[in-house]
Formats: structure tokens, C-alpha cells, sequence
């Protein structure tokens, strides 16, 4: 099977927070120069780093003694909202919680992270045949501002074969 060596696709998405509350952005990220059907070039995902950062890439802080949340979603359709982790086009997703006890905007005291599909975790990564991706997600209003989910993908592309159809088949689309 060939394969090229491996390069990264970065993308960002502005999931709001501040004034608004569960708002579900959505960006597409194309794929066409990787990804052709017809001449079986498929895109394959071995790793996803994700930064979950203020509008600036710095820390992204809370409105007083609060909570703040956000999630995003990588996914191989379009969704109109967040979706389960079991759902077919999910190819990663995650969130982030976090706390500050004190008044005042600042940064949060205490936050915890899942991420809860990450192609890192299968043993092959994660194959893609689509000509676009798309990246998701949503914040709390707690935050002080926007919340921006940045993500950083180390893919490789390769002839898709037989099995590798079939896996596909099989697995997502």
C-alpha cells in the first residue's frame, strides 16, 4: 500500500462563549487535494493535538466564581449540533470543563479535559474518503470572551485497496 510521508492540516473555529450560550458553530475543512474517490487517494488521520485557547491563543478565562464548558466535534458530515461519540461521523471529539472560586474575571482555578476519540487511540488511525471534514463545537456563557478550539492533524495519504475499502465501508460512511 502507498503512502505518503506524513504532513499536518490545522484548522481553528470560534465556538463563541461570552454572550452567548450553546450556540453550535460548524467549519468545513476541504480535504479535495488530498482525498480523490476515483483515482482511490484516501486521507488517513494518525494523530489530533486540539488547544481549546482565547481569541488570542492565550488562556481563556471565567466570568467570576463560575463554570464554563466547551466541546467540539471532528466529523466526516455536516451536523446542525454536538452529536454522541458513538455516532458514525464522529472522527474526534472532546470538552473541557472548568472552574474559578474566586469574583472577577480571571483564569479558572481548577479545569478537567476528555477527549474522547482521538485516532491516536486505534491502532491504524483514522481513514477518510470524503472531500471535506468538518470541525464543531459549542461554549458555555461563563467564559470571558470567545473560545477558540484549534486543532492540528498528522495525516498521510495513501491508495485505498481493497481492505481498506472495506474497513471504510464497514466503519463509517
Amino acid at each position: 500500500m502507498a503512502r505518503s510521508d506524513s504532513f499536518f492540516i490545522r484548522a481553528d473555529l470560534n465556538i463563541g462563549g461570552g454572550a452567548t450560550f450553546n450556540n453550535y458553530e460548524q467549519t468545513a475543512i476541504d480535504l479535495g487535494a488530498y482525498v480523490d474517490a476515483l483515482g482511490k487517494s484516501v486521507l488517513r488521520i494518525h494523530n489530533v493535538a486540539v488547544s481549546i485557547t482565547d481569541e488570542n491563543g492565550s488562556f481563556a478565562e471565567i466570568t467570576g466564581a463560575e463554570e464554563a464548558g466547551a466541546e467540539f466535534q471532528l466529523l466526516t458530515q455536516s451536523q446542525g449540533s454536538m452529536v454522541l461519540p458513538s455516532n458514525r461521523a464522529i472522527i474526534s471529539s472532546g470538552s473541557v470543563i472548568a472552574y474559578r472560586f474566586t469574583g472577577g474575571n480571571g483564569l479558572p482555578a481548577q479545569s478537567t479535559e476528555s477527549l474522547d476519540n482521538l485516532p491516536q487511540l486505534w491502532t491504524n488511525g483514522y481513514l477518510v474518503a470524503v472531500d471535506q471534514i468538518f470541525l464543531g463545537g459549542q461554549a458555555s456563557e461563563k467564559w470571558a470572551g470567545d473560545v477558540v478550539v484549534s486543532i492540528t492533524m498528522e495525516c498521510t495519504v495513501e491508495t485505498m485497496t481493497q481492505a481498506a475499502a472495506m474497513a471504510l465501508a464497514l466503519s463509517q460512511q
